[in-house]
C-alpha cells in the first residue's frame, strides 16, 4: 500500500469519513477479515479511525512545499468524495457530517481578479496607526512674517484688508511719530491745532501735575520751556524731565530717560543714572501704562476761535464723527430770519458724518450737510454719498 499525501486538512477529513464509512459496512457483512498484509509494516503506517481522530504519525509523511495558486483561481471543492461518502452511507450505519470551513480568500491586487472586493476594514476593532517624520538636515530658520505675507501675496489665496495709513502726528516732546508703546511713551493727546503729545512725555514733565479728574496742567508751559532745553542723552531740544536731586542739571526726554536706565518713582520723580541709588528700590516704578481717563487741559472756546478766525486752512475741525468744513458767515440783514431760540443758521455751513446707510443695513455711508439761501430763508441740503450708487440731495427748509 502506497503512502497518502493530503493537500489540506480538508481533504484529510473527506477521506477520513469515507473510509470510517466502509470500514463500518465491512464489519457487519463479514465477521472475520483476513489478515492484512499492512500488519508486516510497522504500527506507525497502520491507520484507525475513530471519532475523527487517528493515531498516523503526521511527521513520518513526506513534506511537501505548498504551493501558491494563481489569483484568478477559484477555490478548489471536493464534491465527488463527499457525495460518495453520502450515497454509499445506510440509514442503519453512523452518519457523519462534514461542515467545510471556508478558506481564507488573499486580496490581490492584479487587474486580472474581475471578483468583486470584500470590504477591507469590516469586522476590524482597531488598527495601529504609525507616522514618519523627516527631519531634514542642517539649521532649519522659520520664516518671518514678512516673508509668510510675502509668499500669501503671491499665492493670492488670502483676502487681507487695506493697510492702515501711516500716522504723521508727531508728539512736541520726543519729536516721535504716531503713538507710543502702553508701557512707553503711550497715546497722542491733542495739544491744540495740530499739536500732539504723547501722555507719558506730557505727565512726566517738571511742571505738569494732574487733577483727580485726570486733566493735565500746565503742559503749553511745559513745552515752550522744552523748546529751549537739550536732551542729555540725544542731544535734540524738547526735554522736559529733569533730574530731581538738588543741583543737579541732567534733563531727558521720557523715551531717552528709558534708555539711559534713570530710575522713575511712585511719587513722580525721576533720578539721573548718576544719582540713583544702587540696586532696587520699594518705590521704584516700573511700569508706566496708563488706563484711566486722561486729557490736557485747554481753553476750548479761544481754540475754536481760532480756528473760525483763519480764513484758508488745510486743517478741519472734528467733533466724533461730524467733521466741520466750513463755519459760514451771517451778514446783518440775515440776522432775523437765519435763527431760532436755541441755534444760528449761517450760510456756507458745511460739515460731513459718517452714519449708516439708508439702503443696506449693515453698511456706512457719507453724509454732507450744508445750509443754503433761498428767498430770504435758510435751505438746509443733505447729500447721501454712497459708493456704487448716484448722490441723492435732500433739501427742506427747517434743520429737523
Amino acid at each position: 500500500m502506497k503512502d497518502i499525501v493530503f493537500c489540506s486538512n480538508n481533504c484529510f477529513v473527506l477521506y477520513s469519513a469515507a473510509v470510517q464509512a466502509k470500514n463500518s459496512e465491512n464489519k457487519e457483512s463479514v465477521p472475520s477479515l483476513p489478515q492484512s498484509p499492512m500488519k508486516e509494516r510497522p504500527p506507525k503506517a497502520f491507520h484507525q479511525y475513530s471519532n475523527n481522530i487517528s493515531t498516523l504519525d503526521v511527521h513520518c509523511l513526506p513534506q511537501l512545499q505548498e504551493k501558491i495558486s494563481p489569483p484568478s483561481s477559484p477555490p478548489i471543492m471536493f464534491p465527488p468524495a463527499f457525495e460518495a461518502a453520502k450515497v454509499e452511507a445506510k440509514p442503519d450505519e453512523l452518519k457523519v457530517t462534514v461542515k467545510l470551513k471556508p478558506r481564507l480568500k488573499a486580496i490581490h491586487s492584479s487587474l486580472d481578479d474581475c471578483r468583486p472586493p470584500s470590504k477591507k476594514w469590516k469586522g476590524m476593532k482597531w488598527k495601529k496607526w504609525s507616522i514618519q517624520i523627516v527631519i531634514p538636515k542642517g539649521s532649519f530658520k522659520p520664516p518671518c512674517e514678512e516673508e509668510i505675507d510675502e509668499f500669501l501675496k503671491k499665492l493670492g489665496t488670502t483676502l487681507k484688508p487695506d493697510p492702515v495709513p501711516k500716522d504723521y502726528r508727531k508728539c512736541c516732546f520726543c519729536h516721535e511719530e504716531g503713538d507710543g508703546l502702553t508701557d512707553g511713551p503711550a497715546r497722542l493727546l491733542n495739544l491744540d491745532l495740530d499739536l500732539w503729545v504723547h501722555l507719558n512725555c506730557a505727565l512726566w514733565s517738571t511742571e505738569v501735575y494732574e487733577t483727580q479728574a485726570g486733566a493735565l496742567i500746565n503742559v503749553e508751559l511745559a513745552l515752550r520751556r522744552g523748546l529751549q532745553m537739550k536732551c542729555m542723552f540725544c542731544h535734540k531740544m524738547g526735554a522736559t524731565s529733569g533730574c530731581h536731586r538738588l543741583r543737579c542739571t541732567n534733563i531727558y526726554h521720557f523715551t531717552c530717560a528709558i534708555k539711559a536706565q534713570c530710575m522713575f518713582f511712585k511719587d513722580k520723580t525721576m533720578l539721573c543714572p548718576m544719582h540713583k541709588p544702587k540696586g532696587t528700590h520699594e518705590q521704584e516704578l516700573s511700569y508706566f501704562a496708563v488706563f484711566r481717563r486722561v486729557y490736557v487741559q485747554r481753553d476750548e472756546v479761544r481754540q475754536i476761535a481760532s480756528i473760525v478766525q483763519r480764513g484758508e486752512r488745510d486743517h478741519t475741525f472734528r467733533v466724533g464723527s461730524l467733521i466741520f468744513h466750513a463755519v459760514g458767515q451771517l451778514l446783518p440783514q440775515q440776522m432775523q430770519a437765519f435763527h431760532s431760540s436755541k441755534a444760528l443758521f449761517p450760510v456756507g455751513y458745511e460739515a460731513s458724518r459718517l452714519y449708516w446707510s439708508m439702503r443696506y443695513p449693515n453698511r456706512r455711508c457719507r453724509y454732507l450737510c450744508s445750509i443754503e439761501e433761498k428767498d430770504g430763508l435758510p435751505l438746509f441740503v443733505i447729500k447721501v454719498v454712497e459708493q456704487g450708487h448716484e448722490d441723492l440731495v435732500l433739501t427742506d427748509t427747517t434743520p429737523k
